[in-house]
């Protein structure tokens, strides 16, 4: 099951108690207090780690509670803090204050971290109450509650290729010619439900990751079809890919097609609709797509590549323009 919102409450293990102890050995008369102090409780901390791909593990258990601190005991001997509680999340998932509604942190790359509610510290015993006026001190305070907080996951899919198009584009096809991904594939309408990644390998040193975003449709940024669900897995995209098709099955234009996304990414995100964009005609193997071609290039000024996912037209030239582009976007941000 893809998960990529969901919103859970935390809660910070609670402290250890103090000890109220009194020193009893045979030889040591009126030893005085010995209580230890309690162990600190411990936080619950979120891990971005490679390999986990959505928020499933959240979708059902919706309270987590870090563990309690020992208490502490006779003899000076204080409780052992608690180890923290893990909970891994994938890399791009960005954590919200759920109530107050600010961005806690951006867990964006693998081994990122956020302590989302801390621990209670723990109590302190009898001999810390220790005076020169009162020797025998019969009080401890117990261990303090945890953080707690609601807070909103949200993951945007980290991807350096976002393949976007109408519904029935090819852009699962071609996520399954360039890679290993194997995404749901069928003549209808939204087939695909969630985003699909998979990694791309370019000769033995260089690869990159290109996810299939869920078709977009008029609408989308206001939250028409799935698209307003799944545009936000694209902000993080370097290059966009953009897929039209030649002959789409509800007899609108292929490049009245391109145009509308073109504006709904606008209507979205304007930063998001400068991203560099490749334009591709798919499914070349059809005798409509040069002639759609030559008309994106009158009306945009593009250049756009024709391409076959079933026959492998150009495939390899579409990766060649996806790997420049990519090492120009990238050197450009070291500069």
């Amino acid at each position: 099951m893809f998960v990529d919102q969901v919103e859970i409450v935390v809660r910070g293990g609670r402290g250890g108690d103090g000890c109220v102890s009194f020193l009893r050995e045979k030889y040591v008369p009126k030893g005085g207090p010995d209580g230890g102090d309690g162990g600190n409780g411990g936080s619950v901390v979120l891990l971005a780690k490679e390999g986990v791909d959505s928020l499933a593990a959240f979708a059902m258990k919706k309270l987590w509670v870090g563990k309690r601190g020992i208490s502490g005991q006779g003899y000076q001997r204080h409780g052992a803090n608690a180890e923290d509680t893990i909970l891994f999340v994938p890399p791009g998932t960005m954590v919200y204050d759920a109530e107050a509604g600010f961005l806690m942190k951006d867990l964006a790359h693998p081994g990122d971290t956020a302590h989302v509610a801390r621990g209670g510290a723990g109590g302190k015993g009898n001999m810390r109450f220790r005076t020169s006026q009162n020797r025998a001190p019969r009080q401890a305070t117990p261990g303090e509650e945890g953080e707690a907080r609601t807070i909103r996951l949200e993951l945007k899919v980290i991807a350096d290729v976002g393949l976007v198009g109408k519904p029935n584009a090819g852009k699962s096809t071609l996520l399954s010619r360039l890679s290993r991904a194997r995404p749901k594939i069928a003549d209808y309408p939204f087939t695909t439900k969630y985003p699909n990644l998979g990694r791309v390998s370019v000769g033995l040193d260089y690869s990159f990751v290109i996810a299939d975003i869920p078709g977009l449709i008029e609408g989308a940024h206001k939250g028409a079809g799935l698209g307003h669900e799944f545009l936000r897995h694209i902000e993080r995209a370097g290059i966009l890919v953009h897929l039209v098709e030649p002959l789409p099955m509800d007899g609108t234009s292929p490049v009245e097609n391109y145009l509308s996304i073109r504006h709904e990414l606008e209507q979205y995100d304007a930063v998001l609709a400068k991203r560099p964009e490749i334009l591709v005609v798919t499914k070349g193997e059809l005798p409509d797509a040069e002639d759609v071609r030559r008309e994106l290039v009158e009306r945009t000024g593009a250049e756009p590549l024709v391409i076959s996912a079933v026959t492998g037209l150009n495939l390899n030239i579409l990766v060649q323009r996806i790997v420049e582009t990519l090492r120009f976007e990238r050197e450009g941000e070291r500069d």
